[in-house]
């Protein structure tokens, strides 16, 4: 069993930033991907980005060059630095875990980002 927790969404101005923080705790399980996804309302669930324990990193077009995701390994924990923050980036941000690459996520329950305009 793999438990995720996120914290550091909250409200910010468009231009500004945020970071936030998710840790995963496994018993005897190794986490090989961590990632972030958003659901908007209204939309499906999407990938922001994701971090492998090898240290290959994917992020979606709309966040590059703005995100940061970055991991602590030792500590099985992931963070997502958002720079340059648009009112469209505005979503519920999930923290996912999987222990392998093809393995089914563990989420954790989420933490809310507003961007206003």
């Amino acid at each position: 069993q793999v438990q995720v927790v996120e914290s550091g969404g909250g409200l910010v101005q468009a231009g500004g930033s945020l970071r936030l923080s998710c840790a995963a705790s496994s018993r005897g399980f190794s986490i090989n991907v961590m990632g972030w996804y958003r659901q908007a309302p209204g939309e499906q669930r999407e990938l922001v980005a994701e971090t492998t324990s090898g240290g290959r990193v994917n992020y979606a077009e709309a966040v590059k060059g703005r995100f940061t995701i970055s991991r602590d390994n030792a500590k099985n924990t992931v963070y997502l630095q958002m720079n340059s923050l648009k009112p469209e980036d505005t979503a519920v941000y999930y923290c996912a875990a999987r222990t392998g690459i093809y393995s089914p996520p563990y989420w954790g329950q989420g933490t809310q980002v507003t961007v206003s305009s």
